[in-house]
């Protein structure tokens, strides 16, 4: 009899025991290998950290491929207020799901998925029911950010080899899309088609789109699949021959001030991807009456543009409005046009190496890249 009852007892804890295991290994959190940077403008440099557990309505995603998109710049620089480093950046991610919660039903392991931006909202505000997290004030970013979510955590991005994200942040990607040009689509994709749609751009409709880099190059293919008539303003003879390949109509270099003769009143939109100084009134006297303006670019602090009050009032009856990337169903919608009409960035993939990324951060910088870069993430080296 006692020792029938000494195995049951023993029996009781190795069982506490198994159970208190298994739930610590479930609820551990993820290492992540990457690249960051370490220090105010520093140099990327391999990077250990981890992420948080996977929840029961969370996905973990392997990352293929991470975009480098102009705002990674600004806040490695702290171009736009004090960061706080390491610092992970990369809000372009698509990667194979490898992991699901209990509860996840949007995915299931082996999909590829999609992350912009954002990895979670509150799910209850104005802005979230309409659609546009984005503009919700308990939005959590991709990166740059504390997740309130989970327990205040910094947020890093997807210049690593894993990331854990809500399913209802995570995009869907059609099987038959070309993998290594997704990413930017989570970006610059979104953040030109939002306003291109938000202004109902449409055929035989003249659209100017004010710098030709990451954003413009996807804005001039979206507003050409529309039908649009596009011109297209940099400061750069290399792209030229570019902009005329994928349909714009003219290019105007607007360091040429030759080349700006004739088109006050000519436009009936403009889109700014500008992330540089320059005079958004310039481009404000192109709108026709009634046109619009949708401002995405935006520069570092120290570079910002601004409008005057009395451009307003001269040039009345025209619209300027600002827009940033775009809600989730959105960008969904997005995705599933770009791919099923063949609207794909530029890109020119790089291996996962510190030294590829400084160099690519150097090009952007100068303007020389045609059009985006992308992460090759499958090439990471770490030592375990």
């Amino acid at each position: 009899m006692k020792r029938n009852i000494f195995l049951a007892f023993l029996l009781f804890w190795m069982g506490l025991f198994t159970a208190s295991a298994h739930t610590v290994e479930e609820h551990a959190r993820i290492p992540a290998h990457g690249f960051a940077v370490m220090a105010e403008g520093g140099e990327f440099q391999p990077y250990t950290f981890s992420r948080h557990a996977v929840g029961d309505n969370e996905i973990q995603i392997e990352i293929l491929y991470a975009g480098i998109c102009h705002s990674d710049l600004h806040h490695v620089a702290s171009d736009w207020g004090k960061e706080e480093y390491p610092l992970v950046p990369g809000h372009e991610i698509v990667g194979r799901v490898v992991k699901i919660g209990k509860n996840v039903t949007k995915f299931k392991v082996g999909d590829i998925a999609g992350v912009g931006c954002l990895v979670n909202a509150c799910g209850e505000c104005e802005f979230c029911l309409m659609g546009l997290e984005q503009y919700c004030p308990n939005r959590v970013l991709t990166y740059h950010d504390h997740d309130k979510y989970h327990d205040n955590e910094q947020t890093q991005g997807g210049y690593s080899d894993t990331l854990v994200v809500s399913q209802n942040f995570a995009i869907k990607v059609p099987e038959n899309a070309d993998i290594e040009k997704i990413a930017p689509l989570l970006c610059a994709g979104i953040t030109t088609w939002s306003p291109i749609h938000y202004m109902n751009v449409k055929k035989g409709d003249k659209i100017g789109i004010a710098g030709f880099g990451g954003l413009g190059h996807m804005a001039v293919k979206y507003a050409v699949a529309l039908g649009a008539e596009v011109t297209v303003f940099d400061i750069t003879e290399a792209k030229r021959e570019d902009a005329k390949r994928m349909g714009a109509v003219r290019y105007v270099n607007v360091t040429n001030p030759e080349e700006l003769n004739g088109l006050d009143n000519s436009l009936n939109y403009v889109l700014s991807t500008v992330p540089a100084k320059y005079d958004p009134a310039m481009y404000m006297k192109m709108l026709k009456i009634n046109g619009q303006m949708a401002i995405v670019g935006l520069p570092a602090i120290k570079n910002m543009p601004s409008i005057s009050v009395l451009s307003f009032v001269i040039h009345g009856n025209r619209k300027v409005f600002g827009s940033q990337i775009g809600g989730i169903k959105e960008t969904q919608e997005m995705l599933d046009y770009s791919v099923a009409h063949n609207l794909y960035p530029e890109v020119e993939v790089i291996k996962a190496d510190a030294a590829a990324i400084n160099e690519a951060y150097k090009k952007v910088q100068a303007g020389e890249v045609k059009f985006r870069y992308v992460i090759d993430m499958k090439t990471l080296k770490h030592a375990d």
